[in-house]
């Protein structure tokens, strides 16, 4: 029987503006105990690129410039099964708590998925809103090929014009 994948809280503060989320952590991460934690993953990429910082190694120093930033991060899912780290293997998924979420950060407007996949989850399990802006990134994940990684900055470049 596979292991249940368990992921972690939320990185967010009452200064959070936005929310970045994924669907579940990947085992690298879970391993490493460090959200995005896998070396080809370009979410820090992604991030530090569009700040114009230098990427560090340090995990603290990573999530810094989320809240520097009034970003929070999660996860559409607190747990499931599947056979490694890709999206089309999740089962059994049970999604996060997003009510409670929202009353504990109401400042929150704008929700930004880093893929389709988080994406559905999301509208299966808790559903879209009027009170807040929705919308889907292309995938920082490695698996997603279609894209450069200076085609997936240009796309996130809305995370900082929402920021402004």
């Amino acid at each position: 029987m596979e292991e249940r994948k368990i992921g972690f809280p939320p990185i967010a503060d009452k200064n959070s503006r936005i929310l970045i989320l994924g669907t579940i952590p990947s085992i690298e991460s879970l391993r490493k105990q460090e959200r995005y934690g896998h070396k080809s993953n370009q979410f820090w990429k992604i991030l530090f690129t569009l700040f114009e910082q230098p990427l560090p190694d340090d995990y603290k120093e990573k999530n810094a410039l989320l809240t520097e930033n009034r970003i929070a991060i999660w996860d559409v899912l607190d747990s499931c099964e599947g056979e490694g780290s890709l999206d089309s293997n999740i089962r059994r998924e049970k999604p996060n708590d997003f009510k409670k979420f929202f009353k504990n950060y109401p400042q929150i407007k704008h929700v930004f998925f880093t893929g389709k996949k988080a994406e559905e989850f999301y509208k299966r399990y808790v559903g879209f809103d009027e009170e807040r802006t929705y919308i889907t990134l292309p995938s920082h994940s490695p698996a997603n090929a279609r894209m450069t990684l200076a085609e997936k900055i240009e796309k996130w470049q809305i995370l900082r014009d929402v920021i402004k």
